[in-house]
């Protein structure tokens, strides 16, 4: 299996496309001393999402995505963590095992 590299620039070129979208998620740690905390998606793929949070994340951390509108459920990685002009923080996530829906209906 050949490694693809990641760039740590978020705004790099992609290979698949990202749809914007606005989805309210809950991002929960796998260590469970790590709280848990809301963010809002920028853009999402079928490998991953931009997510806007009020508190920085670890690269490499693991989590479990939820989307709040939906059934979307994932484990993910965080590739990159960078702070934004508006006091947030801009998690690049990796998925794994993704399943669901992001809004009912969709």
């Amino acid at each position: 299996m050949n490694a693809v590299p990641v760039s740590p620039n978020p705004e790099a070129k992609r290979v698949e496309i990202r749809t914007p979208m606005e989805v309210l998620v809950d991002l929960a740690s796998v260590d469970v001393r790590v709280p848990a905390q809301e963010g809002v998606t920028v853009n999402i793929s079928p490998r991953g999402a931009r997510v806007l949070t009020p508190k920085p994340w670890k690269p490499n951390e693991r989590l479990n995505v939820r989307s709040l509108l939906g059934s979307f459920r994932s484990r993910a990685r965080v590739v990159y963590c960078v702070p934004t002009s508006d006091n947030q923080f801009a998690v690049g996530l990796q998925f794994f095992a993704a399943a669901g829906q992001w809004r009912m209906g969709s």
